[in-house]
C-alpha cells in the first residue's frame, strides 16, 4: 500500500504508536473504497434540508414499504458482552474518566469520540492511545496533585466506541491532499489496534453509530465493516453496532436502519438531545407552530418525544435488537446535596418510565448515576438481562405524530434565552480548550446540547418569538445579552472567550445557520495543523442559507 499519498499535518504525544505503517495503509483502502460514496451522501443530507426549508416534511418511505411489512427478518442475536445493558455509562476517553468509567459499574462504557470530545488533535490520538491501554489492562493515571487512579472493578463494562459523524472530516491526516473521513480514521484505528485484543477477552469490536439520517448512510457503515473484517480476517457479524436515532429523517427510516445493519446491529439508542436539535434544525424556518418552548421544558414526556422514544421500542423489538435509552446529564454535586437528592429523584422517575415502556437499557453521563440507572431497570429486568419479548405491538407506527411540535406546552422566557446564551458560549470556550463535555450548572453539556442552545436562539430570532413578557426575541437584545455576560467571563490567560463568543455570534445570530457548530468550530479556530485561530469567516459550503 503506497502510504506516501498521506501527508500529516500534527504531532501529538503517542502518534508514532497509533500511526503505525499497517494503520495508515489500513485508512488508505477504506478512504479509497468509500470516501466517493460517504460525498453523495453529505450532498443528499443538504438536498434533504433544503427541502425541508421549502415545506417539505419527512415521511416512511414508500421504496421500502416491503421491508417494514416484511415479519420474518431479525437482526444477529446480542453479541457477547452485550447482552445485558441496563446501564451505559458515557464520556469523553480521557485518561483519568476512562479508568472512573471502567470502575464505574455500568454495564457498558461509550468510550466518546464525538460530541463528548474536542477534536483537538491530541484528543485525537490520545482517545486511541487510552483506549489500547484499557483494553489491555494497562491503564494508570497519576494527577497533578499525586492521587493516583487505576482500574479496581473485578468486572469492568463492556467498550463500545462512538467514532465522529459521516460530516467531519479528519483535516490533519490527508489523502492526496484531501482531509479524510473522521468516522473512519476513529473506527479504523480502533478496529486495528484492538479487535484481536478485544475478541480474545470474550467481547468484539463494538461501535455506537452518530448522526445517521437515512438507512443509505446505515448500510454505508455495513460495507465498511464488512471489508474491514475481510482485510483483518474477521468473521463476518464480529463488528456491532448500535445507532443512535438522533435526526428526525433516521426516525422514519428506523426498521430501514436495522435491516442494512442487520448482520451487524446492536440495536438502536433514543439519542434525545441530538433528536431535539434535529427537529429545531429541520423545521427552524416554518413557522411558529415549529418553535419550542425553553429548553429545559422538552423533557421526554412531550407529545412528540413519547411518539419517537415508544415507536423506538417498538421497531427494534420487533427485529430482536436492543433499545436503549437517552442520557440522564445530571452531575451530582457534594456541595448542594438537596439539589442532587431533587435531581436524582427526577433520574429515577426518568428511568423508571425508560424502563416501564420497553427499554432494555439506558445511559448516564456520571458515575453516580449508575446506582439509580440500575435500580429503575432491575425492578423491571428482575433477573433477565433484556426485555426484548416486549414487542410494544399497542404503539401506533404514526408519522404525524413524529413531527407534531404544535402540542408542546411552555413559554420562552427571559431566563430561556438568557440560559441558552450562557451555555453556548461557555461550552464552545471549554471545546476550543480540548474539552468536549463539560458540566455547567450541574448539567453534563456536550455538543448536541450545544447544538439545541445555539439553535433555538437562532430560530426564535427568525422567527420573530417573544418571551412571555411580550418582548421580541431579536438579534439585537440578545447581542446586549451577550455582551452582558461577557463582562463576567473569567479573561485570563488560557481561556477563549473572545473566540468562543465571536463563534457564537456566527453561529446564532448571524442571517446564515451553519449546519453543526462542531464544524463550524472546526474550520474557524481549529483547522490548521498547529490548532491556533484561522482569520475569516466560516467557509461557505458549510453554512446553511437562511
Amino acid at each position: 500500500m503506497d502510504t506516501t499519498r498521506i501527508r500529516i499535518t500534527a504531532h501529538a504525544p503517542g502518534q508514532d504508536r497509533v500511526l503505525t505503517d499497517e494503520a495508515l495503509g489500513f485508512l488508505l483502502q477504506l478512504h479509497d473504497a468509500f470516501e466517493c460514496t460517504r460525498q453523495q451522501l453529505l450532498q443528499d443530507r443538504r438536498r434533504r434540508r433544503a427541502a425541508f426549508a421549502d415545506g417539505d416534511s419527512p415521511r416512511f418511505l414508500e421504496s421500502t414499504r416491503r421491508i417494514r411489512e416484511d415479519a420474518s427478518w431479525r437482526v444477529a442475536p446480542p453479541a457477547p458482552g452485550l447482552e445485558d445493558r441496563r446501564v451505559e455509562i458515557t464520556g469523553p476517553i480521557e485518561r483519568k474518566m476512562t479508568i472512573n468509567a471502567l470502575n464505574s459499574g455500568a454495564k457498558v462504557w461509550l468510550a466518546d469520540c464525538e460530541d463528548a470530545s474536542s477534536p483537538l488533535w491530541r484528543n485525537v490520538i490520545a482517545s486511541q492511545v487510552n483506549l489500547q491501554d484499557a483494553i489491555r489492562g494497562s491503564i494508570a493515571f497519576t494527577s497533578p496533585e499525586g492521587k493516583e487512579y487505576k482500574v479496581t472493578a473485578a468486572e469492568t463494562p463492556t467498550i463500545v466506541v462512538r467514532p465522529r459523524g459521516w460530516h467531519l472530516d479528519e483535516h490533519r491526516i490527508l489523502v492526496d491532499g484531501k482531509p479524510m473521513s473522521g468516522s473512519l480514521v476513529d473506527f479504523g484505528l480502533h478496529v486495528l489496534h484492538n479487535a484481536d485484543d478485544l475478541i480474545a477477552a470474550g467481547r468484539g469490536p463494538y461501535f455506537y453509530l452518530p448522526k445517521l439520517e437515512s438507512h443509505h448512510e446505515a448500510r454505508l457503515w455495513n460495507d465498511v465493516f464488512v471489508m474491514a473484517q475481510q482485510l483483518l480476517v474477521l468473521p463476518q457479524g464480529t463488528i456491532r453496532a448500535t445507532v443512535l436515532i438522533e435526526t428526525i429523517t433516521a426516525a422514519f427510516e428506523m426498521e430501514e436502519i436495522l435491516f442494512e445493519l442487520r448482520e451487524h446491529s446492536a440495536g438502536l439508542n433514543a439519542g434525545r438531545w441530538d433528536y431535539l436539535f434535529s427537529m429545531i434544525k429541520a423545521f427552524r424556518l416554518r413557522g411558529p407552530e415549529f418553535v419550542l418552548p425553553d429548553r429545559a421544558r422538552l423533557t421526554m414526556t412531550v407529545p412528540f418525544m413519547r411518539a419517537y422514544t415508544e415507536q423506538l421500542v417498538r421497531a427494534c423489538h420487533r427485529r430482536g435488537a436492543h433499545a436503549i435509552g437517552g442520557m440522564a446529564a445530571f452531575v451530582p454535586s457534594a456541595k448542594d446535596p438537596e439539589a442532587t437528592e431533587r435531581a436524582l429523584a427526577a433520574v429515577a422517575s426518568d428511568k423508571a418510565r425508560e424502563a416501564g415502556d420497553g427499554f432494555d437499557g439506558s445511559w448516564v453521563a456520571h458515575p453516580g448515576l449508575v446506582e439509580t440507572c440500575r435500580s429503575a431497570f432491575d425492578a423491571v429486568l428482575g433477573d433477565r438481562p433484556n426485555q426484548l419479548e416486549r414487542t410494544r405491538e399497542d404503539v401506533p407506527v404514526d408519522g404525524a405524530a413524529l413531527i407534531d411540535l404544535s402540542t408542546t406546552e411552555g413559554d420562552i422566557t427571559e431566563a430561556g434565552l438568557r440560559s441558552n446564551i450562557e451555555i453556548g458560549i461557555r461550552y464552545m470556550e471549554a471545546w476550543l480548550r480540548g474539552h468536549g463535555a463539560v458540566a455547567i450548572y450541574s448539567l453534563m453539556e456536550d455538543a448536541a446540547t450545544a447544538e439545541i442552545s445555539r439553535s433555538q436562539v437562532w430560530q426564535w430570532i427568525h422567527n420573530e418569538s417573544a418571551t412571555a413578557d411580550g418582548r421580541t426575541i431579536t438579534r439585537e437584545r440578545c447581542e446586549a445579552i451577550v455582551d452582558e455576560l461577557a463582562a463576567g467571563f473569567d479573561r485570563s490567560p488560557g481561556n477563549r472567550y473572545r473566540e468562543a463568543i465571536a463563534l457564537f455570534r456566527e453561529i446564532a445570530l448571524e442571517e446564515t445557520y451553519p449546519a453543526f457548530l462542531t464544524l463550524a468550530g472546526t474550520e474557524r479556530y481549529l483547522g490548521d495543523g498547529a490548532e491556533r485561530p484561522i482569520t475569516g469567516p466560516i467557509p461557505v459550503q458549510e453554512r446553511v442559507a437562511a
